[in-house]
């Protein structure tokens, strides 16, 4: 039987030479590979980047003050007014897209 082959990505990185003894001596304490150790701490790094990008982290009170705007929503003003009347004048509704030409620029 045939094993199907993964894809997969090569990185590389030059580094002093004290730079690798460190990180060869860290993967020999937890029993990995240099390459596997490498490879775990920047994907781990990398999601904890990630992750720290899409959570929005609020106070107590922000959190009440946003949870409040979106139960008690302040009414339309007028450029609200006007940005959804230009979005209902722009909308195909055959198709259900957007005519996204640019606005002639005001001088």
């Amino acid at each position: 039987m045939a094993i199907p082959s993964l894809d997969r990505g090569r990185i590389t990185a030059r580094v002093p030479l004290q730079v690798q003894e460190t990180l060869e001596m860290a993967a020999s304490l937890v029993g990995a590979t240099i390459n596997q150790f490498v490879v775990q701490s920047a994907l781990r790094e990398a999601e904890r980047i990630i992750e720290q990008d899409r959570v929005i982290r609020l106070s107590a009170a922000d959190a009440i003050q946003f949870l409040d705007a979106l139960d008690n929503p302040p009414p339309f003003n007028h450029a609200l007014l006007s940005a959804l009347t230009d979005y209902a004048a722009r909308r195909n509704d055959q198709t259900g897209s957007l005519d996204w030409t640019p606005r002639p620029q005001r001088v």
